[in-house]
């Protein structure tokens, strides 16, 4: 299987990339191949809202919004990986899926898998419910097959994540893929 990682942190060596490091391992492992598009360090901008796409066309916008888009559309799956911001993702991983919009129908015919990796620095329980609820209305209406979730809180630090049980529980969502 063909895997497209989204991530969505500035900080390169930050916790949601951690737990992102420990599932492309088990899907190595697993024999997927992966392909990482770090978002936030990409040139990427804002979707105008300007509808010249028709939700099925060329972007106005000239940026790597196409190395995404071509990526995504030859994968099988999609992982979204982003710190937690204000109980939502990153503005960074949330513009990337804000410019699917110029090729929403050609995405969603392709059907993928999908999951997401998170890193809270709180680990209480109101941490995770607005993130897993947007990301599973994106895989509604997207017609991505959720295949898990990684939430990881109480990772405010990679020292952090690294001593937490969220580093497994990663790995083994990489290494069952199915």
């Amino acid at each position: 299987m063909k895997i497209a990682i989204l991530q969505g942190s500035p900080h390169k060596n930050g916790s949601s990339n951690l737990l992102a490091n420990e599932f492309i391992r088990g899907a190595k492992e697993a024999g997927h191949s992966v392909e990482i598009l770090d978002a936030a360090h990409m040139d990427m901008h804002p979707c105008l809202g300007c509808g010249r796409c028709g939700m099925d066309g060329a972007c106005v916008q000239k940026d790597d919004n196409r190395k995404i888009q071509e990526t995504l559309l030859a994968a099988d799956m999609a992982v979204f990986v982003t710190p937690i911001y204000y109980f939502g993702m990153s503005a960074q991983l949330k513009m990337v899926i804000d410019r699917f919009y110029s090729y929403t129908i050609k995405l969603s015919q392709k059907r993928l898998k999908a999951a997401l990796i998170t890193a809270a620095w709180d680990d209480n329980e109101d941490v995770m419910p607005y993130i897993t609820a947007h990301y599973e209305k994106l895989c509604r209406y997207m017609h991505f097959e959720n295949c898990g979730m990684v939430l990881g809180t109480g990772c405010g630090t990679p020292s952090a994540t690294r001593n937490s049980q969220h580093m497994k529980e990663a790995y083994c969502l990489g290494k069952n893929l199915r």
